[in-house]
């Protein structure tokens, strides 16, 4: 007899035989993979070397947040005795033990990484001491700071009977010592916790060499000075995560006051993984496992270094030498010969703005002309992430202030932004926009902007879609499109979608949009079937994908249809991929590639041939805030839009895509057994980020490119070898 349960990715996922996991890789694992070729390019010698070290540290901070979010959510699902499969038939309990399992691999290829990196920045004048090496000049140097800036913060904690085992808060590291008093040889053991304002390093004095510490060496070095009249004889440093993910029950009656509650209590959540250092005595072991969650918590030790995110502050170094060359966004020369006016520009023909090549400076500029311009009369906006320090926020408060409607959407539910997009929030409302949280139990993903202006043949819409977020900090590192345009279709669509997320009015008679939860993944799968019936009708079917993440089981088995249909499907998935290509019978006509290089790519961008090979003029081409995943086409607001204009199509499809499908520097092949595989560029290599730093767009360039034509035109280069 055959046993089904539901998939736990999304609502309205198909029922699944476990039986049939052959079908799919499992997301966390998968995410695992992504994490290790994130690592895997601190060991590129391509790379500079601080450059290298940022890439070790982001496989650090990304290792902790898949702890704090994916593993506790499996965690909670075996204490609950949950009774539900992966897409590929595994039970949480079975998805916990393998993802330790290779979790124990990654961190123990991380040391090693660590170490080769460690000795490298040695030889260049960047070192990171040891205990041992800490003596002289140095020695004296360290004590004082110790004593002068470190000691006045600690607070060591006894641990007996009267003063019981303190709060540890999530990421918090702590060292405890197992010390013994000189005056009656009694027994101690005391727990100082490092408090998260102190930075992880102290840096020596110097400019020719570059020498940092550890606070926790530090610690460990000094503890005479904070226990005097004791001898030390066991410590050991470790780092505790917890359940970060907030939960929000659809019955919450007050939305900001139940957010602020549930940002309160992630600090206290319960212990997913405990990281301690290799070797710890077996006593102090016992106590901490006792204390810090028992058998419920992942347990890891460690001979290296102890929270590898850390490490990012060693690139803030002033060493131009070991990092990349520096690189300065262009400005759209369209919007230059409007003298500066965004409206004029966008209204003479659609623009597309690919970041970072191009400047997030034309999105401020967009916001900051609407804010000032005395003819508009409303600006609507969505808000996911906006950063710390956002002149987005200021363009939108300087509207509100000038009398202004404005309307901002701010998404409590952006993991790890709350905090922030609450305190945003609160600054919007005190300066007189409206302010909108969505709905309970759905994300509003989207990202749009729309200003109303007022105009000689009556009110005009230009609108904004990104496929990433407003801020202008991560604009610098991930590769996103910015399409302007003021279609009024695309206005009345826009105007639709707003109206849907502030008053719940679902959109009826959408002219170019596609949204999700309605109908966004339905018409997806419709393109497919385009594709799969141009094949039947003797003609090519092709389709170009480029998304973060493809999870969602009816759409990989559409694509499954399509490749056994003769669909020729080339896939760039940046991060989790569930699909299995190159099976015999099942996906042989899939191709999947994974890009990591210098910059986060992050845009979403789809193609379907429509009869012909692609890259063609008539092929349909798509822009889009979501992935394919079950939340973003059940619990998000997304955006699917197609793109119309030539111009704008060309540069999305022959130079975005076409360059994504030809990089061969930097990208990875996932083979049909779950393993990743490095491209060799051979003879013709090819580097995307490369050539859009040294090649300006097509969309943005105005009539500069008409006397120039200075950017060369890409042809797709692939084989077309079967897998073994």
């Amino acid at each position: 007899m055959t046993t089904t349960a539901t998939i736990t990715e999304g609502t309205d996922a198909p029922v699944v035989d476990p039986l049939q996991g052959k079908r799919y890789f499992n997301r966390e694992l998968s995410w695992l993979a992504f994490n290790r070729r994130v690592m895997e390019e601190a060991c590129n010698r391509a790379h500079p070397l601080l450059e290298r070290l940022r890439f070790l540290s982001i496989s650090g901070s990304n290792f902790d947040e898949f702890f704090m979010v994916r593993v506790a959510g499996l965690k909670a699902q075996e204490l609950q005795k949950v009774e539900a499969w992966s897409a590929d038939g595994l039970t949480p309990t079975q998805q916990l033990e393998a993802i330790v399992e290779e979790a124990a691999t990654l961190v123990d290829n991380q040391q090693a990484v660590w170490t080769d990196i460690r000795r490298d920045l040695a030889e260049t004048g960047i070192e990171v001491l040891d205990a041992a090496e800490i003596t002289g000049d140095t020695e004296h140097w360290l004590e004082q700071h110790f004593l002068e800036q470190v000691f006045p913060i600690l607070t060591p904690q006894a641990l007996d009977p009267a003063h019981p085992f303190p709060f540890i808060p999530n990421q918090g590291s702590s060292v405890i010592f197992d010390l013994i008093r000189r005056s009656d040889h009694e027994p101690i053991r005391e727990l100082v916790l490092l408090p998260t304002t102190m930075p992880r390093f102290v840096r020596l004095p110097g400019k020719k060499v570059a020498r940092y510490v550890t606070v926790e060496t530090l610690l460990k070095r000094f503890s005479h000075l904070l226990f005097p009249g004791y001898d030390v004889f066991g410590s050991a440093a470790f780092r505790v995560l917890r359940d970060s993910d907030i939960e929000i029950e659809e019955e919450a009656e007050d939305l900001v006051l139940t957010f602020r509650s549930a940002i309160k209590r992630r600090r206290r959540g319960r212990v997913i993984r405990l990281e301690m250092e290799e070797g710890i005595d077996g006593a102090l072991e016992d106590v901490l496992l006792e204390e810090l969650g028992g058998s419920e918590a992942l347990l890891t030790e460690t001979g290296g270094f102890l929270g590898v995110g850390d490490l990012a502050m060693l690139v803030d170094e002033d060493r131009p030498d070991l990092k990349f060359q520096p690189y300065t966004p262009r400005f759209p020369e369209r919007i230059r010969e409007y003298g500066g006016d965004c409206f004029a520009a966008i209204r003479a023909k659609d623009i597309v703005v690919h970041h970072p090549y191009e400047s997030f400076d034309v999105v401020l500029a967009f916001l900051g002309q609407a804010a000032a311009d005395p003819d508009v009369v409303a600006i609507k906006q969505t808000l996911y992430r906006a950063g710390k320090q956002s002149a987005v926020i200021n363009a939108l408060i300087a509207a509100a202030e000038a009398g202004k409607s404005v309307t901002a959407v701010v998404e409590l539910k952006a993991r790890f932004d709350e905090e922030q997009n609450l305190l945003w929030a609160t600054a919007l409302e005190r300066a007189g926009v409206q302010v909108v949280y969505g709905f309970i139990d759905w994300k509003t993903h989207a990202k749009i902007s729309m200003v109303v202006r007022r105009e000689d043949k009556g009110f005009r819409t230009y609108c904004h879609f990104g496929t990433g977020n407003y801020h202008p900090i991560t604009a610098r590192i991930y590769t996103d499109l910015s399409f302007f345009t003021a279609d009024p279709r695309v206005g009345r669509d826009a105007a639709k979608v707003f109206n849907y997320v502030t008053g719940y009015v679902e959109p009826v008679g959408l002219e170019l949009l596609d949204i999700s939860p309605h109908g966004l993944r339905a018409h997806l799968i419709e393109l497919i079937d385009e594709e799969i019936g141009h094949v039947r009708a003797g003609n090519p079917g092709t389709i170009w994908a480029k998304m973060n993440s493809l999870v969602d089981p009816t759409v990989i088995e559409k694509l499954y249809e399509a490749s056994s249909a003769g669909v020729e499907i080339d896939l760039v998935v940046r991060g989790v991929c569930c699909l299995r290509p190159g099976v015999p019978g099942m996906s042989d006509n899939i191709r999947v590639k994974s890009i990591v290089g210098r910059f986060l790519e992050h845009s979403r961008v789809w193609a379907f041939g429509n009869g012909k090979t692609l890259p063609n003029d008539g092929a349909k081409l798509f822009i889009s805030s979501a992935d394919w995943m079950p939340r973003n086409f059940d619990r998000r607001v997304e955006y699917m839009l197609p793109i119309r204009n030539r111009t704008v199509h060309d540069q999305i499809l022959d130079q975005v895509m076409v360059a994504n499908i030809n990089d061969n520097e930097q990208s990875w092949e996932l083979l049909s057994d779950g393993s990743y595989r490095r491209i060799e560029p051979g003879d013709t290599p090819f580097n995307l980020h490369r050539y859009f730093m040294t090649n300006p767009s097509l969309s943005g360039r105005g009539a500069s490119l008409e006397k120039t034509r200075s950017v060369p035109k890409l042809t797709v280069k692939r084989s077309r070898k079967k897998r073994k």
